[in-house]
């Protein structure tokens, strides 16, 4: 499908009520094919200064079901409106459409446990006559938004990134300003205006576009804000910690997700669960399966039915709604993965199907025999890329999945309650799935790592609400 043949995407960010396009605006092209399908604004240091400085002096007083009802109808608005959607990101990720209209549903998702989480009564009794020290009173507790909150978005979930931000800060009653990735920032926008459309309160969620360099320090520096919420690399949410002062910060960074494969495991199973984990959304996700280490008693009967796997899926047009594999987000990316990829063969690793690429385009790849050592899984690489590393026995596996300095996710194919015993308490990291990839959850579960894949600080709809909001205590007579 030619580009050339729909509209470009012209779509204004807002500041103060106003529609804004301001004096410049950059260029968002398909990664696919270089053309461009879209521009932005391409706001200044002081044009996001005046967005905060204007959220700041906003308070919103919603009830419950006013919010209820405002997250509801996104969600309804984003179901109506999927295949546009869909095809918006596909545009500006080279993701493809099963991976994108798949993330349509997940932000639907989100909005919609919002909406119902905002109706729950979060708040707490406590008697204080429990000991002789106490009185004949009550405490409650109830929770009251932060007011200004900013946020951060990566290119890889363009939308269901956002949303995972916005929802629960509308769901607060808190006001925000987002950026959304500059390599991706037309699906961010696009929800502006349905936000602004279904009667989103004017301020109460404001989407700033830009250079990172010239925007992004303001929203974590600036002496107003009162939250910072990051999804994003290792490298920025350490500078963000360093500088943002005293503020709180949701920092979900990066992974080096391993998947388990003992020696008991439906070898099927795992080789399903590895196609997909490794493979899907094109490799790019924090929680994408990054290593698979597996118990050298199956390691040859895995690898070949991986690569096997592989070898399905469809590689093209990220556009053709059969297409499994989409492109990275950019072709120099793309071409550092290859490089990493070579260096690892180089080191001994075997080249068993894949790793061919055309432009940002990378055929699925699975390498057998990967040394730990090796670039392509020492770092965190994000593209479709299966690296198998063998290990002896479950002792190594733990070992060897624990010697990462990031720590979020993990899956494990195993039916062996001891092994799945160990698993659960002696691998760091923030979430242990079994029989099931590292990067399984819900939209409501809570989400996040250790090390420097985050704080501990949590996201998911309910966590992030809780990071959005500060607990205020009061207590009255009780005769």
């Amino acid at each position: 499908m030619a580009i050339a043949a729909h509209p470009r995407y012209e779509l204004p960010t807002f500041i103060a009520g106003e529609e804004v396009w301001g004096p410049a605006s950059f260029d968002v092209p398909y990664p696919y094919t270089g053309e461009v399908i879209g521009t932005a604004p391409k706001l200044t240091r002081a044009d996001v200064v005046r967005a905060l400085e204007h959220a700041r002096d906003l308070r919103f007083d919603l009830s419950r079901h006013e919010r209820a009802q405002l997250l509801f109808a996104i969600a309804d608005r984003l179901q109506q409106d999927e295949e546009a959607f869909a095809r918006l990101i596909t545009w500006e990720s080279g993701l493809c459409l099963k991976d994108t209209r798949y993330e349509l549903r997940r932000a639907q998702d989100v909005f919609r446990f919002a909406a119902m989480e905002a109706l729950r009564d979060d708040g707490q009794v406590f008697a204080c006559d429990t000991s002789a020290n106490g009185k004949k009173r009550r405490a409650y507790t109830l929770r009251e938004p932060l007011r200004l909150v900013t946020a951060i978005t990566p290119f890889n979930h363009p939308l269901n990134q956002v949303a995972h931000k916005v929802a629960p800060s509308i769901a607060t009653n808190n006001t925000m300003v987002l950026k959304p990735s500059s390599r991706t920032p037309l699906s961010a926008l696009m929800l502006a205006r349905i936000m602004r459309e279904v009667g989103l309160p004017d301020g109460m969620v404001t989407m700033v576009t830009g250079e990172a360099d010239e925007v992004g320090p303001i929203l974590w520096t600036h002496p107003d804000v009162e939250l910072v919420s990051l999804t994003g690399g290792t490298e920025i949410g350490k500078r963000i910690a360093r500088e943002m002062g005293y503020k709180r910060a949701i920092l979900e960074l990066g992974g080096n997700d391993p998947l388990l494969v003992l020696r008991d495991a439906d070898l099927d199973e795992a080789v399903r669960l590895a196609t997909y984990g490794a493979f899907k959304n094109s490799g790019q996700r924090c929680t994408a399966v990054k290593r698979i280490i597996v118990e050298e008693p199956v390691a040859d009967a895995f690898a070949s039915k991986l690569a096997e796997s592989a070898a399905t899926l469809k590689v093209g047009d990220p556009l053709d709604p059969e297409t499994d594999i989409g492109t990275v987000i950019r072709e120099r990316d793309a071409i550092e993965f290859e490089r990493r990829m070579r260096a690892a063969i180089a080191d001994g690793a075997k080249l068993l199907y894949g790793g061919e690429r055309r432009g940002a385009q990378i055929v699925p790849c699975v390498l057998d025999h990967v040394r730990p050592e090796s670039e392509l899984v020492a770092c965190e690489t994000f593209g479709p890329y299966a690296p198998i590393l063998r290990v002896p026995d479950l002792d190594a596996a733990i070992r060897l999945a624990n010697a990462t300095e990031y720590g979020l996710s993990s899956g494990v194919v195993t039916n062996d309650l001891r092994a799945i015993n160990r698993c659960i308490r002696e691998l760091r990291c923030g979430t242990v799935n079994i029989r099931e990839v590292p990067g399984y959850r819900t939209e409501l579960t809570p989400f996040g790592g250790t090390k420097d894949s985050g704080l501990g600080v949590k996201e998911g709809v309910i966590e992030a609400m809780r990071a959005m909001t500060f607990t205020k205590l009061y207590t009255l007579p009780w005769d």
